[in-house]
């Protein structure tokens, strides 16, 4: 092999002054986010769960992206396998993270005000599924789901570092089979929960699909620009090499080409039908500045990213694909607020209370930033013991 161990390791002077950043990030969040709570109660559990449900995505995001990675015993990824990884242990966060919607549902959703449930018969209609406590114990089991996946997978992975043994990459196989499908189950069933439920008179078929290609595609953004920032510092440089970016773009790429044809068949298979209770989603979202915010939405997650990673050179370009990477963060932040925030402000964007979610999601981002660090620095950043890790190596795209 012609890298040691050691060479794997990030530098500590890397991770020292990243840590500060990033909990100088989350604090400053945190007090914008308790400054918001006492500032519009409401506003601000909308706005947090913004801010969860963005992070979460990505999370999901990195699971899937890990299991599919050892289900098809892919070579090429080895090199950036651990880094998912890492992203992929921030459910742990999160589980307790989630404990502010919960003392938010009241705000968050109308089908837990009992008076209003009582005069509408839809709602009612739904009580069995939508109210509290079923609603709790669901995302209970999902995050247990989520936690139990990521913790296997990533003790496999870094066990094998020091043992060396094969069977751990069969194991990790072996879970993913079964984990694929139960990952995007749950992770559909509680996008219906906690934001398609935010509407509870509206549904969508394709609802659960398009949140979790979403998550996806910012994933692998996520990805690169890790990956991008190690090199910067030195780090892997020599490691995950042109190659990997190539086919990192090319993932960006798909997943968004993905996410576009799901939301599209949404909208359109909707305004077809053209049945009340299936286009009011839409409709609120052309009232006011959120038209504005809905044309951004095609123009800035489709067409461009579309016309300018179709290009080979862009996706191999050291300025170009990591630039399509940040604008593709950027871009799921408006998706998620364009779900998200009408239901709070029917009439348009509320301008001077964006702060609070850019709070929210800088506490909640900044946490999971500062948990990855850590959790980055006491294992090699590259499964050293894997299999594959000679091909993965040597990989060149043909």
């Amino acid at each position: 092999m012609a890298n040691t161990h050691g060479s794997y390791q990030i530098k500590s002077e890397v991770v020292n002054r990243a840590k500060p950043i990033m909990l100088g990030v989350a604090v400053l969040g945190w007090v914008g986010a308790i400054i918001a709570y006492f500032s519009n109660h409401d506003q601000f559990f909308s706005a947090y769960l913004f801010g969860y449900y963005y992070w979460l995505s990505l999370s999901i995001g990195a699971t899937f992206f890990v299991m599919i990675q050892r289900q098809t015993q892919a070579e090429w990824s080895v090199v950036v396998r651990r880094l998912a990884e890492t992203v992929m242990t921030h459910f742990w966060v999160l589980v307790p993270l989630f404990v502010p919607i919960l003392f938010g549902l009241h705000s968050l959703y109308e089908w837990t005000h009992t008076e209003v449930v009582a005069k509408d018969k839809l709602l009612s209609g739904k009580s069995g599924y939508l109210n509290v406590t079923f609603f709790t114990i669901r995302v209970v089991v999902f995050l247990a789901i989520w936690c139990f996946l990521s913790w296997k997978l990533y003790s496999y992975s870094v066990r094998q570092d020091t043992n060396g043994d094969p069977k751990e990459t069969k194991r990790a196989a072996w879970l993913s089979a079964p984990g694929i499908p139960l990952l995007i189950i749950s992770a559909s069933f509680a996008s219906i929960d906690l934001l398609m439920s935010l509407q509870p008179h509206w549904y969508s078929t394709m609802w659960g699909v398009y949140i979790f290609a979403g998550g996806g595609v910012s994933f692998i953004a996520l990805l690169i620009l890790i990956a991008v920032w190690l090199r910067s510092n030195g780090i892997l440089d020599e490691v995950i090499t042109v190659e990997h970016y190539h086919d990192l773009g090319k993932l960006m790429f798909a997943f968004n080409v993905f996410w576009a044809y799901v939301a599209f068949s949404q909208y359109f298979l909707i305004w077809y039908a053209n049945m009340p209770e299936e286009t009011s989603f839409f409709v609120n979202r052309k009232v006011g500045s959120w038209l504005g915010v809905s044309l951004l939405l095609a123009i800035g997650h489709f067409i461009g990213p579309f016309i300018i990673l179709l290009a080979r050179g862009t996706k191999r370009h050291p300025v170009f694909l990591p630039v399509m990477a940040a604008w593709m963060l950027f871009i799921h932040a408006v998706d998620h607020f364009w779900i998200i925030m009408p239901v709070r402000n029917p009439n348009g964007v509320a301008w001077g209370q964006i702060w609070m979610n850019i709070a929210t999601w800088a506490a909640i981002g900044g946490t999971c930033g500062f948990f990855f660090l850590t959790r980055l620095s006491k294992h090699s950043l590259v499964p050293v013991q894997d299999p594959f890790l000679e091909e993965s190596l040597e990989f060149e795209n043909a």
